[in-house]
């Protein structure tokens, strides 16, 4: 594997060879702007914006193809479609959510187009033997593992019940989840799937709460994700511990809601103070341009746009020598090491190392894996305030 290393970080930028002229290069950006995932997505839409800043300090003057797939699988393949015949990109960045993401990734291999996915994690985005798209962020399996591995690390929970969304995201992290909950020896006592944006979730819970599970295991987008703990709280479940795959419970708008959001532990891609290169530049710099916590989606999609535009403007935008450029390539920046690997069944799959965070206070805090916790994790699960 060729060592090129090119920082990401935001203050230690290290040129990269090829490019000490400027170079123009045009890319397109997938994401869901508008719909019922739009809070997630104006996060990735502000680490691109921070992103072009960068390259262009850099020499590298990015055009940017932005298009809007409001969530929808069939937006996000015109999208790309537009983009790769008409627009002529280079590469695309995006999609969001992992629906879009694993429909859009075959239409890259269609029209060789270099694909990096910020962070969908859909486990079979990358288990398709595709040439074309590359992941830079971690797994649903990697989303389930972090948690296990710390609730088993701080306690000896015997149980646990999964609640997830019925889509893409929802099932391939309830899959895990029950698949690493069992190779720990802990049982799964209940298994409740919904459709996103319900009103109600008391019939669900009540189930769960009568099985008393150690663990409650979740992944929901924002709105649900507020709505479950809300309806918890209401139904009296006590766990050991909640547990949050990402996703809603990860941002500021989940954790403002303290009277339910207090010591719910979620995994996560980055935190604004773990210890990679530029990450507490780029926390600093995002909320005093955007005035509000970056989540990882923002940083995800920042080292995304830094890679692609790095790799295109080093290659002259010839998509053949990009993608060798991508599957060969190492860099170290916010989002730490990242190298798109073939392991396990995945293809160009980064192995990205996974964060846990718990909301203390109203304020995401990383409390595990020790070496980059900022805080000590609140386990057991003290109860509602009354």
């Amino acid at each position: 594997m060729k060592n090129r290393l090119t920082a990401l970080a935001l203050s230690l930028c290290v040129a990269t060879p090829g490019l000490a002229q400027a170079a123009k290069v045009k890319l397109g950006f997938v994401n869901s702007i508008t719909g019922p995932e739009a809070p997630i997505g104006e996060n990735l839409t502000n680490g691109v914006t921070l992103a072009l800043e960068d390259l262009k300090k850099r020499g590298i003057d990015v055009e940017l193809v932005k298009e809007d797939d409001t969530g929808k699988p069939e937006k996000s393949m015109a999208a790309f479609e537009k983009m790769a015949t008409r627009d002529k990109v280079a590469g695309v960045v995006g999609p969001y959510s992992s629906k879009c993401a694993n429909a859009v990734a075959k239409l890259a291999e269609k029209y060789k187009t270099p694909l990096l996915i910020p962070v969908a994690s859909k486990e079979e985005i990358t288990r398709q033997n595709l040439k074309w798209t590359f992941r830079l962020s971690a797994t649903t399996n990697d989303y389930a593992n972090i948690l296990l591995d710390m609730a088993t690390s701080l306690g000896k929970p015997k149980t646990i019940a999964i609640i997830n969304e019925n889509t893409d995201f929802g099932t391939s992290g309830a899959r895990s989840a029950k698949a690493f909950a069992t190779k720990r020896g802990i049982s799964v006592v209940a298994e409740e799937a919904y459709s996103p944006g319900s009103p109600d979730y008391r019939s669900t819970l009540s189930k769960i709460k009568s099985k008393k599970p150690d663990l409650v295991f979740m992944i929901s987008y924002v709105a649900d994700a507020i709505l479950l703990m809300r309806q918890s709280r209401e139904i009296g479940i006590t766990p050991q511990a909640f547990l949050g795959a990402g996703a809603g419970f990860s941002v500021a708008q989940f954790a403002k809601e303290k009277e339910i959001s207090n010591y719910v532990f979620s995994s996560t891609q980055w935190t604004g103070d773990v210890n990679w290169p530029g990450a507490k530049e780029f926390n600093s710099r995002y909320k005093a341009k955007f005035g509000k916590e970056p989540t990882y989606h923002a940083s995800t999609a920042y080292a995304s746009m830094i890679i692609m535009a790095e790799t295109a403007a080093k290659e002259a935008g010839n998509q053949e020598k990009m993608r060798n450029e991508l599957k060969t390539g190492h860099w170290n920046g916010i989002m730490g090491e990242v190298t798109f690997r073939d392991y396990d069944g995945y293809t160009n799959q980064n192995k990205h190392q996974m964060l846990v965070e718990q909301v203390q206070n109203g304020v995401h805090e990383t409390v595990y894996p020790t070496k980059y916790t900022s805080k000590k994790p609140i386990y057991p699960f003290p109860g509602w305030k009354k």
